[in-house]
């Protein structure tokens, strides 16, 4: 088969970058595949192209709805008409239907939550699913820096479907995460690619400052001076929508806010009017950025940091998918460190709370004898105790509790279960967090520290590298700008946004 007539024809490539040929030879001979390209690499096209030769479908699992859409509208481009995403915005009408006739689509796109529902899987084991997808397979790995519980359910899942070959996708994983990875998912005779997570054309800068006013001034000058367009990324919600309606103030252009809060339509406006350039700069939380088909992005700036290098690394990923060059800045101040400790400490129910909620469903189960747990029921159980989302799913994952729970919950075993685990995970997070700061105070270069973290030692490092380095700033600034001022909130007013809005 010529696989480069297939690119050229099916999606107008000349040539295939690095690692997708012989990732598409390995999934067509039959292999399960465990792949690490970095962001921007053509993970999407590892896939897309095979499915074009199987004759069954092709099973997607994503984490998150916009990186779903965003593969459909880029599949329908190319003229693909087989191709839907199941997720939980769909009406229940329209979701029944695309259902009853799920065999017709070449390319399904789904939610690993949506896999839980018993109509959807059901449906999907009578069909001929000839390859497994998992995209963002970190958040398979309890290691991983995005964990995702119901994408632990996979290799169950994938065993249900008659065990499809399984094509695993990430651009950021150490070997550990890579080694759970195959391990939860049950690949057998994998082939593994990991390819280096470099991305040489983007500069890395950490600057120092000594104060939130200071730090003000340094992020007025670089959107003023940067090339755009660019990413902003914060801890906190309030953060996002501050800082962007301030930028709105002080006379800058093409300016929104993003995070997980805003209504679901409003989330894809904003990414629509991102990737056709009506917009310039976003302001936003971690929510942003993941699958955003834009390869033109100069910047990326941290206004806060993360708490993992590898959440990092990905969100830097998303500037210069061009190839051209690029810049990625992070501001940093001691006190930051706050801030990801505090949302470690926050991620995690605590005892109390675990205690409150087997309490109401022993009591409800005593009274009615089951417990469907619908969404309202879910809803009412986080408002009730003050859970996040992130919380209720850790507890619901360890709870094991089911769409329909009829057995009362061991108190005393489930709250051990639960309180070791937090231990464990609060260690290994505040960990990954020291690896962060350490790579903050390092005076060795960035860009080798960082790649020695993945395990990378053969580094060619570029002519414009990092701030220990050198970096050529002319090659990331505009050639004439106005002056624009941007006033920020406190600390407290962070602080309150983070633990009240955090998301």
């Amino acid at each position: 088969m010529d696989l480069t007539k297939l690119l050229k024809e099916k999606f107008h490539h000349e040539t295939f970058r690095t690692g997708q040929k012989e990732i598409i030879e390995d999934i067509l001979a039959g292999y399960d595949v465990m792949a690490l390209l970095p962001t921007g690499g053509g993970k999407s096209l590892c896939y897309q192209l095979p499915a074009q030769v199987y004759p069954g479908s092709v099973l997607i699992v994503s984490p998150l709805i916009a990186l779903m859409e965003d593969q459909v509208i880029q599949l329908k481009k190319l003229g693909e008409k087989r191709v839907i995403a199941l997720n939980s915005f769909l009406a229940y009408r329209k979701k029944r239907k695309i259902v009853e006739n799920l065999d017709y689509y070449k390319y399904i796109f789904v939610s690993p939550e949506i896999l839980q529902v018993p109509e959807i899987l059901n449906r999907l084991t009578e069909m001929s699913i000839s390859l497994l997808v998992v995209d963002e397979a970190h958040c398979i790995s309890q290691w991983g820096h995005d964990f995702r519980p119901d994408y632990s359910k996979l290799g169950e899942i994938r065993r249900a479907l008659g065990n499809p070959t399984c094509l695993a996708l990430t651009a950021t994983a150490t070997k550990d995460v890579i080694t759970d990875i195959c391990t939860s998912l049950n690949l057998i005779d994998v082939k593994l690619h990991i390819h280096s997570v470099d991305r040489p054309n983007i500069a890395i800068a950490v600057k120092q400052v000594d104060s939130i006013e200071e730090k003000q001034e340094e992020l007025k000058r670089l959107v003023t001076e940067l090339k755009g367009p660019g990413i902003i990324y914060f801890s906190s919600r309030l953060w996002a929508e501050n800082i962007a309606q301030y930028l709105k103030d002080q006379g800058f252009l093409g300016v929104a806010y993003y995070h997980a809060g805003m209504e679901q339509e409003d989330r894809m406006l904003i990414q629509e009017q991102f990737i056709a350039n009506q917009l310039s700069i976003i302001c936003s939380t971690n929510a942003f950025g993941m699958g955003i088909n834009k390869s033109d992005i100069r910047y990326v700036i941290h206004f806060h940091f993360p708490g993992q290098l590898e959440a990092y690394l990905q969100e830097i990923g998303r500037a210069g998918r061009d190839g051209k060059q690029s810049v990625a800045i992070l501001l940093h101040n001691e006190r930051d460190v706050e801030i990801p400790e505090s949302l470690i400490k926050y991620e995690f129910p605590s005892i109390e709370q675990t205690q409150q909620v087997i309490k109401y469903f022993n009591y409800e189960i005593k009274t009615t004898g089951t417990v469907l747990l619908t969404k309202s029921v879910e809803d009412q159980v986080i408002n009730l105790f003050g859970l996040s989302e992130t919380q209720w799913r850790f507890m619901k994952y360890y709870l094991k509790l089911e769409q329909s729970i009829e057995h009362e919950i061991n108190s005393q075993q489930a709250i051990e279960t639960i309180d070791h685990i937090v231990r464990e995970r609060s260690i290994y997070k505040y960990k990954k967090l020291k690896s962060m700061k350490d790579w903050l105070q390092t005076e060795e270069c960035r860009r080798i520290t960082l790649l020695a973290y993945f395990n990378e030692t053969h580094i060619n490092k570029p002519s414009s590298c990092c701030d220990k380095c050198q970096i050529k700033w002319d090659m990331y600034q505009q050639t004439s700008y106005v002056d624009k001022g941007v006033k920020l909130p406190n600390w407290s007013q962070e602080l309150y946004g983070i633990f009240h809005r955090n998301g």
